[in-house]
């Protein structure tokens, strides 16, 4: 059963919360600090652009990120505090290149609503406290001694309940605070509060303004000698002091991050909800504020947060879409932008939904996510594998073969790269201008098969014929060994030699690829097993890649082949087909390879051996719902593009049609006027042959709390358009759809319906009710499998409902009785199902057949539970590492989630013996963090999100357990002799479970 799992991240959170920008590692660097959810990342300013010093996790979701400089300090400090009120200041030690944790604690109160608006954190610009706004009516205040320490925490009573923002306020004698607040008739003001540190208390503050823009929500502290604060509104932006009023109109729009540009407060730049950035300027003579101007600079990612770096760099983090390193330039382009985006960082986050597919049926999955919002909207497909990055490229039609050439032996470098055709051999050479040039030599070519070839492995020679491979004694030339073609193609040899282990690998003319170990010896070959690379004649060619010899097998389906513990491994390089490949290292393009495509060469580097690559299809709108249909080659999406007009803005709705391999657009459905789409399914019907797209959707009007009304619609896709086959209405929201029995099962507000396709007497089809079940909340989400069906409600955790086929109806059988918020749910066996609920956790229950008693028997017993720290909006069976007959790793079942902060993870179900296994190691690696010192500043980061594993039940932390790879030996040792196995068979195991992500 699928009780014994392990979760592990393979692509970490990419969504940018937070950022700020000081002189944190050194007085004299300058660092953007950069907040992912979990994670923080400290970068250097230099002159070649940003460059990455520490990615760090935190045990935490971050909800407050400033950096500030207690008195008599040279460099600055890092607050942070997190969703669960814990708080922590970090100090860079620059001798050891090291964060040291300066203090920590706790800022909760057993007392208090939190506030609805998200947290607050906000330091004084002299350093004389924190303040926290963490809960309604309250204002919690961390003072500082003069030594810049931190003093016991106390609250403060505050009479504003609905509090939008709080800033401290720049050159006042005593700490102040300016308050955006709403009253109970709705309208909105701001109020200033002096803190009383001795009384420990509110004293009246020197101003206040009343009646403000209603859509005002957000505060810009000016720096002195200005003063004062910016109150940002959604039509009106306004400077205001205690001597001074000043306001502009503006067009209607919401902003959403700032970032300041000097230091005297004078220049803001402001990012709306469209991702339109604006300088904001404050006017003054003689330090008195003469009025505002704003001007539109262009367009950048829908920013969550702005940091202007120096000399006109700005960084954007976007929690919508891509972050981005800007310039402003001060002359517009051509299309009156003055922003020129100089780097993009991916962000896949928010992924609200995403498909696994094997796009190039190479039988490797690729997730394709529905990620970002707004404008910002994209499709992103994810792979494993390996990438080559492109460094030049020519176009050559029918390449037969490729080798590299030195102009002498004592050349340290390559210098021509010989290509044969099929009727011809050219020479192609770097020029002084580092440009390929190419030399024909004439009555010179190539055949276009090899029939034999001998290789020299030590004492042995591998000769290869037509369809066999002999090995023969170098010396005696007696045979040692021979192995014959099953298939009768003709043969291609690669010999290997990692990780202390021969390899002979032999591939076949039809895809096939079979490997062997290698006696050096006696030239016996043992341990044959066979893969298949593709369907096309496949060409080995050995290589260097940090200083290990891997194999590249160029096919229609291109794959490295490496050693790891004693075993070979492959890994997908993310090119769709290779005739050929050579090493080529020349002075130009170290370390590179050559590759023929058709009809192109190219010369690149390789990545990492396993790593997620990620390609973008960006649509302007968001995507929300995604299906892939096999026999149409077709994705199907349900999205919402947002319309922007003088007048107010809308939202359109479609339902649209995109080929899986261009991913263009081939067709489109709009919906209705307040249609939205909610569900998204390809399936085939009894009696049938037909396959169709059925789209769930809800009509969501202005005046109703929850959708009254919705539509099933289902197409068909003929000649690459959406025909819209029947359409069925319902009496609300179509949250889900599934496949169930050659029927549709569809989730309508509280109830769950089954729904049968008929022939009517003129031919044509439609949707009948057979049955269906009520007594849900709001069922959002449901998965099936066989007649169970499982539900996850909207409030009332998961339910299980089994289909009785005599009867023709819909039974509970048995649901979880805790309270919780569901936000995705799977089935990982018959009679284990897996849940994500708001509170950022994962929980499995069972079904309890074995029960004594009806309530037992009712009841889903709660069997494994684990914080992840993530809100997960989809599950999904599948794998994102190919999967070959001889892996272990290939029979264990694989569950991948996507999330709000981007993070793709994958929850695998392990055998229980190995389970037991893992959970001893872990436990051994959670006391060697607490019990052992002396452990690197790297490795007590990796374990720095260990207590994960403290409430988990039944859940592996396989982020924490993957971190023994980084331990040192001694250290690996030490578990290894509490486990009772070699440190050679941990690390085995604990590399086998990397694989499957």
């Amino acid at each position: 059963m699928s009780v014994w799992n392990y979760v592990v991240t393979a692509h970490k959170p990419t969504n940018v919360t937070h950022s700020c920008v000081g002189n944190f590692t050194s007085p004299q660097e300058l660092n953007l600090i950069i907040a992912k959810c979990t994670r923080i990342e400290i970068h250097l300013l230099t002159p070649q652009g940003l460059q990455p010093m520490l990615d760090v996790p935190i045990y935490g979701r971050i909800a407050t990120l400033e950096l500030f400089r207690p008195h008599g300090e040279a460099q600055d400090f890092l607050f942070i505090a997190t969703e669960r009120y814990k708080f922590c200041v970090l100090q860079w030690d620059a001798e050891t290149s090291e964060l040291i944790t300066r203090a920590m604690g706790d800022v909760s109160d057993r007392i208090g609503r939190p506030t609805d608006n998200g947290q607050i954190g906000i330091i004084d610009p002299d350093c004389r406290l924190i303040g926290l706004h963490l809960y309604d009516g309250l204002f919690k205040v961390i003072p500082f001694d003069n030594k810049g320490q931190l003093k016991e925490a106390f609250n403060i009573r505050l009479e504003e309940l609905q509090v939008l923002d709080i800033k401290f306020l720049y050159g006042c004698a005593k700490p102040t605070i300016v308050v955006l607040y709403q009253d109970n008739k709705d309208a909105r003001h701001v109020k200033t509060y002096e803190v009383a540190l001795k009384d420990k208390d509110f004293v009246e503050g020197p101003w206040s303004q009343n009646n403000l823009d209603n859509g005002a929500g957000l505060l810009i502290p000016v720096p002195m000698p200005l003063g004062g604060v910016i109150i940002i509104g959604e039509e009106t932006i306004v400077y205001c002091s205690a001597t001074a009023f000043k306001a502009i109109p503006t067009k209607p729009s919401i902003t959403r991050a700032y970032g300041r540009v000097d230091a005297d407060g004078s220049r803001y730049l402001l990012s709306d909800h469209a991702g339109f950035l604006h300088l904001l300027v404050i006017t003054h003579e003689k330090e008195r504020v003469t009025g505002l101007k704003i001007e539109l600079l262009g367009e950048t990612s829908v920013a969550s947060t702005i940091s202007y770096l120096d000399n006109a760099f700005v960084y954007v983090g976007s929690s919508y879409g891509d972050s981005q390193l800007i310039k402003l330039n001060l002359q517009p382009d051509p299309k009156g932008s003055y922003v020129e985006v100089l780097e993009r960082y991916v962000n896949l986050g928010p992924i609200v939904d995403f498909c696994v597919v094997d796009l190039e049926r190479q039988g490797q999955g690729q997730v394709v996510t529905c990620s970002g919002a707004y404008k910002d909207g994209s499709l992103r497909i994810v792979r494993n594998g390996i990438g080559i990055n492109e460094q030049a490229s020519v176009e050559l039609q029918g390449i037969k073969g490729m080798w590299s050439l030195r102009s002498s032996t004592d050349d340290p470098y390559d210098t021509f790269l010989v290509v044969s055709f099929i009727s011809e051999t050219r020479i192609l050479a770097m020029n002084s201008e580092d440009e390929l040039e190419e030399t024909e030599i004439e009555g010179f070519y190539s055949q276009a098969q090899t029939l034999f070839c001998q290789d020299a492995i030590h004492n042995q020679l591998v000769q290869v014929t037509a369809n066999s491979v002999r090995l023969v004694s170098s010396t005696s030339r007696e045979l040692r060994h021979e192995w014959k073609s099953p298939s009768g193609f003709s043969v291609n040899v690669a010999t290997a030699n990692a990780s202390q282990v021969s390899y002979l690998l032999c591939a076949l003319g039809d895809g096939h690829l079979f490997n062997f170990l290698l006696n050096m010896n006696t030239g016996e070959l043992s341990d044959r097993k066979k893969v298949s690379l593709g369907t096309q004649p496949i060409t080995l060619r050995t290589f260097s890649s940090k200083n290990t010899t891997h194999v590249f097998a160029a096919s229609d389906r291109p794959t490295v082949i490496y050693s790891s513990n004693k075993k070979l491994l492959y890994s997908n390089v993310n090119l769709k087909e290779v005739s050929h490949m050579c090493p080529f290292n020349s002075a130009a393009f170290p370390d590179s390879l050559a590759i023929a495509k058709e009809g192109e060469l190219t010369i690149g580097t390789i990545d990492d051996i396993q790593k997620l690559h990620i390609r973008s299809i960006p649509l302007g709108e968001h995507a929300r719902r995604i299906c892939h249909q096999e026999q149409s080659r077709t994705f199907a999406i349900c999205s919402l593009k947002y319309c922007q007009s003088t007048t107010d803005d809308s939202e359109m709705h479609f339902v649209r049609l995109l080929d899986d391999q261009t991913f263009e657009f081939i067709s489109t459905y709009p919906l209705d006027t307040y249609e939205y789409g909610c569900s998204i399914l390809s399936c085939s019907f009894t009696d049938d042959t037909n396959v169709y797209y059925c789209v769930g959707t809800a009509y969501v009007l202005p005046e109703e709390n929850e959708p009254s009304k919705g539509r099933i619609l289902v197409f068909v896709v003929e000649d690459g358009k959406l025909q819209l086959i029947a359409e069925k209405e319902t009496k609300g929201a179509v949250y889900s759809l599934n496949a169930f029995n050659g029927k549709l099962l569809a989730a309508i507000n509280q109830k769950i319906q089954l729904y049968k396709w008929m022939l009517r007497e003129d031919g044509s089809r439609e949707l009948q009710s057979e049955s269906g079940h009520h007594g849900h909340i709001l069922a959002l989400y449901v998965q099936t499998r066989g007649d169970f069906i499982v539900v996850g409600d909207l409030m009332k955790s998961i339910s299980l409902l089994i289909y009785k086929h005599e009867e023709g109806a819909i039974e509970e059988r048995a649901r979880d009785y805790n309270a919780n918020w569901m936000s995705a749910v799977e089935i990982l066996d018959d009679d284990i199902y897996l849940g994500a609920e708001n509170n950022f956790n994962l929980f499995t229950v069972r079904k309890n057949s074995d029960g004594a008693t009806d309530e037992e028997r009712g009841r889903l017993e709660v069997v494994g539970e684990y914080h992840l720290g993530e809100f997960v909006n989809r599950f999904c069976h599948g794998s994102l590492v190919m999967r070959l007959p001889d892996s272990d790793v290939g029979q264990i079942p694989t569950v991948i989630f996507g999330t709000v902060n981007g993070v793709i993870g994958v929850i695998a179900s392990l055998p229980h013996e190995q389970y037991v296994f893992l959970e001893k190691l872990q436990s051994n690696l959670v006391k060697v963090i607490k019990g052992v010192g002396g452990l690197s500043h790297e490795q007590w980061r990796s374990f720095n999100n260990e207590k994960k594993t403290v409430d988990a039940k039944n859940f592996l932390d396989g982020d924490l357990i993957e971190s023994f790879l980084d331990l040192s030996r001694s250290r690996m040792e030490e578990i290894s002799k509490v486990m009772g196995v070699s440190v050679e068979e941990l690390c085995k195991r604990v590399e086998e479970l990397t694989r499957l992500h």
